[in-house]
């Protein structure tokens, strides 16, 4: 039964960073799209952009997958270098 829970949470940690990054690299290909389409001499001055929003929420998911991510290593479902990993792409996400 162990073997089966630590083959279920590592897939699911797996399937969860596939899809992370699946979504960014979507997000930076749409960008430079736009950013190829778009005429490339404007004369007009670019919107004036809003101040990132800094959501408590968003700080919170943070935290409470880097404290999920700690307790899988803890119990051995994730060696060091998975957890490095999967600690880096929560906090530059």
């Amino acid at each position: 039964m162990p073997g089966l829970l630590r083959g279920v949470a590592r897939t699911a940690a797996i399937a969860g960073t596939a899809t992370a990054v699946s979504n960014r690299v979507s997000r930076r290909q749409a960008n430079r799209w736009a950013s190829q389409s778009a005429p490339q001499e404007s004369y007009e001055e670019p919107p004036p952009q809003a101040p990132p929003q800094s959501s408590g929420t968003d700080v919170n998911t943070k935290l409470a997958q880097l404290r999920e991510l700690g307790q899988l290593r803890d119990s051995g479902v994730l060696d060091e270098a998975e957890f490095e990993l999967q600690k880096s792409q929560i906090l530059n996400s």
